[in-house]
Parts: C-alpha cells; sequence; structure tokens
C-alpha cells in the first residue's frame, strides 16, 4: 500500500524554499506598484529578511530599529508616527510589500506622491486635514498633529544638536509653517 503523502496543508518545505530563493513572493507585482528594478527588490528583500526572519516587523521591533539610527535622543513617538504611515493596511505589522512601496515613494516617487505620502504621516486621525493646534470641541490626539509631530522630530533629534533648541521651538516652526 506504501506510504500515504503528506496532508495538503503541509507546506513546510515550499516555506523553507522560498526563504532560500531570497525572492518576494510577487515579484512582477512588486516590481509594477514600485520604482526598484528586480535586482533591487531582490536585495531589499535579503536584508529585510536578514533583520525580520518571520516576514513582518511589529511596531516594537521597528521602534527598536529606529532608535539605532537616532542615539542622541528619544525618537519613539517619531517611530510611532513613521510606523503608522508605512503601514497601509492598518494591520499592525509591516510585510516587505508595506515597507518596500512606502521606500519606493521616498526614494523614486514624484514630489506629489512624495507630498502625499508626507500628508498622509502628518495627518494622525486621517481625518483629510492637518491641524495646527487644540481646536475647541477637539477629540483628543488628532487634533494638534502638527504639533505632535514636529514635538516627535525635536525629541529625536535630542539636545545635542547646537544651538540647542528652545522648548518652544516646536510649537514656533508649526506657527512658522502654517504663517
Amino acid at each position: 500500500h506504501g506510504v500515504s503523502p503528506p496532508p495538503a496543508d503541509s507546506c513546510d518545505g515550499d516555506v523553507e524554499l522560498s526563504a532560500a530563493r531570497h525572492q518576494p513572493e510577487g515579484l512582477e507585482q512588486l516590481q509594477a506598484h514600485t520604482k526598484f528594478t528586480k535586482k533591487e527588490l531582490q536585495s531589499l528583500y535579503r536584508g529585510f529578511k536578514n533583520d525580520c526572519p518571520s516576514g513582518h516587523v511589529d511596531e516594537e521591533t521597528f521602534t527598536l530599529i529606529y532608535a539605532q539610527f537616532f542615539p542622541q535622543g528619544d525618537s519613539s513617538a517619531y517611530a510611532h508616527f513613521l510606523f503608522n504611515a508605512f503601514d497601509a493596511d492598518g494591520s499592525g505589522a509591516l510585510c516587505f510589500e508595506d515597507f518596500v512601496v512606502g521606500l519606493s515613494v521616498l526614494l523614486r516617487g514624484t514630489a506629489q506622491e512624495k507630498l502625499s505620502w508626507a500628508f498622509n504621516l502628518y495627518d494622525i486621525n486621517k481625518d483629510g486635514c492637518i491641524t495646527k493646534e487644540v481646536l475647541w470641541g477637539g477629540h483628543g490626539g488628532g487634533d494638534r498633529e502638527m504639533l505632535e509631530i514636529m514635538k516627535s522630530i525635536y525629541d529625536m533629534m535630542g539636545r545635542c544638536t547646537l544651538p540647542a533648541p528652545r522648548d518652544s521651538a516646536p510649537a514656533e516652526h508649526v506657527e512658522h509653517f502654517f504663517q
């Protein structure tokens, strides 16, 4: 009678083969949706899988990775906003596609694409506008979006910037931006 075949849902071997190939799934689709070449996508995928073997990055891991670039300050608040901008589907984890699509816009997007991406980063509550400060009847969190992001950038850069920024610097920066 012989040995029965493995169950249909057993795909461990396929997963190992996929990881060994260093090639993302849907490579042609990713090429169509980004401005990277096939070789660039394969190279980015190798780096991504090396840092994130599971194929997904949660916000905590993203924040830890990002903190390595800004050891002189506290980048956690800015990393939170950045993570949400990359996490286009709001799943709470970045897959390779989320990462590479965002990176493509930031590195090779048109001016309009970059502006749209930046707007999405600043529009914390996703209501289609960026607010400057607390508004009467505001509903918490997202009603002072520009100031929250600007504070997070100053925190990330740390106190070692010269000259040292005044405590009022983020608010002044926001005021100038809106003018």
